[in-house]
């Protein structure tokens, strides 16, 4: 059995991906309050529009981080290889970051591109795993 050292990278890219998060709600916060946009009221669909950009932005991350924290333990638990593990963990990181930053920026193929690259980090770590779990 492995000693659960050899899974911080992972632990702290959990600990990132929660700054990250944190870091959309303040940016929404702060965008909402600049736009007088009433609380509770959808925002209109404009992509032109920050305010939707960030909200979307933060509804994504929001929608993907329990498949990146469920996938993370589980493969801990199951002593997936620690370096397989935590690189798809840290790619999974970088590639949020990444859509976070292309999507406030308006830069739709940038955006699409680093989705696509957070979506084969959670593959990654579910196929390591699966890996663990059969051997």
């Amino acid at each position: 059995m492995q000693a659960i050292e050899v899974y911080f990278p992972a632990v702290w890219a959990m600990v990132a991906t929660g700054g990250l998060l944190l870091l959309q709600i303040l940016v929404v916060d702060v965008a909402s309050m600049k736009a007088k946009h009433p609380p509770g009221t959808p925002v209109p669909v404009d992509r032109s529009n920050f305010l939707f950009r960030a909200t979307r932005a933060h509804a994504n991350t929001n929608e993907n981080i329990a498949a990146f924290v469920l996938l993370t333990l589980s493969g801990m638990l199951l002593t997936a290889s620690p370096a397989w593990l935590n690189g798809f963990a840290w790619t999974y990181v970088f590639a949020r970051a990444g859509h976070m930053l292309f999507y406030y920026a308006n830069q739709g193929l940038l955006r699409s591109s680093a989705f696509g690259l957070g979506l084969v980090a959670l593959l990654g770590l579910l196929g390591v795993s699966l890996a663990a779990c059969l051997s």
